[in-house]
């Protein structure tokens, strides 16, 4: 084996991850048509505990780590936006909760200042600027498409969605240079649990046939989205991580388009393409490779 092939591989990882995040995302919207976002969220989480609960050797790999509280922090943070992000799904175009959630690379910089302690510098805050612009644009347009305050609001939250991602994300990074990817997995699935069950319970339906086939679309495809991000984050570095970040809004967008019939306009294109451009922009500017490690 090369040594790059380890970086290929992970990049094949990306791809797929930003795939299965985009279907989740749109199997989300589909579920929400008879369940709330909550609920939803919270039955994802049950759904990724499934591996751990029944592969006794996947919940021993679960339970070793180092760092209890940096996967306390992606824990907390990824559940919360997780939480805030299926709201958003529920209320607004799939397409623009995506667009907002994947934002979060930016807001990851951020924190990382706090985490990793790397420099907050003007070259940072410019692309965050881009990346902020294009959102107002993208939520200006559907607002003047007869979206209303309603829409406003939850695209509010979606916002509120990025910025704790960003913070869980940053976790991530820190976390994969001394903790295994099953631990990291864990402790997001059942702080996200925690989370999202008082709301999930609150609002609890019991799901027909046809929304526990798109539940388990969400569930399968979290999964996998979950543990090929974070297996790749140990070889490959924001720079190049961020630059699979538009796949999953852009499989989103259109999935919400073709299917469900979602607006789709000059401005928010040009709003979601000069958001991209500034997420993409932001880990591309002095993102650092952390050491690898052993495998998990």
């Amino acid at each position: 084996m090369t040594a790059r092939a380890p970086e290929r591989r992970a990049f094949l990882y990306f791809t797929l991850a930003a795939i299965s995040f985009g279907v989740m995302a749109f199997a989300t919207k589909l579920a929400t048509a008879e369940l709330s976002g909550a609920e939803v969220a919270f039955l994802r989480f049950i759904l990724m505990l499934l591996p751990l609960a029944l592969v006794p050797s996947l919940l021993r790999r679960a339970l070793v780590f180092e760092r209890l509280d940096l996967l306390l922090y992606r824990g907390v943070f990824g559940g919360l936006a997780v939480l805030l992000y299926f709201l958003a799904i529920e209320h607004v175009p799939v397409g623009l909760a995506s667009l907002l959630n994947h934002s979060s690379p930016v807001w990851a910089v951020l924190f990382a200042t706090l985490f990793l302690g790397e420099r907050l510098t003007w070259r940072r805050l410019l692309p965050l600027g881009m990346a902020l612009s294009g959102l107002a644009l993208v939520v200006s347009s559907h607002l003047q498409g007869n979206g209303g305050p309603r829409l406003g609001f939850w695209a509010g939250v979606g916002f509120v969605s990025a910025m704790l991602s960003g913070a869980a994300v940053a976790a991530i990074r820190a976390a994969r240079r001394t903790e295994g990817s099953w631990a990291v997995y864990g402790s997001f699935s059942l702080f996200g649990l925690l989370a999202t069950a008082p709301l999930g319970l609150w609002q609890w339906r019991t799901p027909s046939l046809r929304a526990w086939v798109y539940l388990v679309i969400v569930g399968v495809s979290s999964v996998a989205a979950q543990l090929l991000m974070t297996h790749a984050y140990r070889w490959v570095d924001n720079l190049r991580a961020g630059v699979f970040t538009p796949i999953s809004p852009v499989v989103a967008l259109l999935l919400g388009a073709v299917i469900l019939g979602e607006p789709v306009t000059v401005w928010s294109l040009l709003g979601t393409a000069l958001a991209l451009a500034g997420v993409v922009a932001t880990v591309m500017d002095g993102a650092r490779p952390a050491p690898p490690v052993g495998g998990s």
